[in-house]
C-alpha cells in the first residue's frame, strides 16, 4: 500500500515539473500579441523577418514592409515541442524543423494590408506578419 502512494507522489512530482519547465521558458506564443519590428532587416534589397519557434513563436507578430522579396528565417534551439511542426499555407509551406538551427523560408513579394500567418501542425501555436 505505501509503495503505491510513493510512486503515485513520485509521477505527480515528476509531472508538475514538466509543467513548470515547459511553462517557465516559453517565449511569446499565440495568446501574447507582442508586435516587433526589430526583428525585421533589409540586406542586399531583401526583407528578412526573424521568428524563434520554442514553446511557441515570438514575436507572435511582426510587421513588414510591401513590395520587397522577402524571406523569413525561423530559429530553433533545443526545439522539441509542437513548434517545430510549422504550417505557412500561404506560400505551401510545411515542415518539421530541426531541433536546432535556423529554416529560411521564401515568402515572396507580399502587398499592403496583406496578412502572412505561420501556425504548428497542431494549431496551438501562431504567428502573423502584417504588411504595410
Amino acid at each position: 500500500m505505501q509503495k503505491n502512494i510513493l510512486i503515485s507522489v513520485i509521477i505527480s512530482l515528476v509531472l508538475i515539473g514538466g509543467m513548470l519547465y515547459f511553462v517557465s521558458d516559453r517565449p511569446a506564443s499565440s495568446g501574447d500579441e507582442v508586435v516587433d519590428s526589430q526583428n525585421v532587416e533589409i540586406r542586399d534589397g531583401v526583407q528578412y523577418v526573424t521568428i524563434t519557434a520554442k514553446g511557441g513563436y515570438s514575436p507572435s507578430v511582426s510587421q513588414i514592409k510591401g513590395g520587397l522579396p522577402t524571406k523569413l528565417v525561423v530559429k530553433t534551439d533545443g526545439t522539441y515541442d509542437c513548434s517545430a511542426s510549422l504550417v505557412v499555407r500561404s506560400v505551401g509551406f510545411q515542415k518539421i524543423l530541426q531541433p536546432t538551427g535556423e529554416e529560411v523560408i521564401d515568402l515572396g513579394i507580399s502587398k499592403s494590408g496583406e496578412k502572412i500567418q505561420g501556425v504548428c501542425g497542431m494549431g496551438m501555436y501562431n504567428f502573423q506578419i502584417e504588411v504595410s
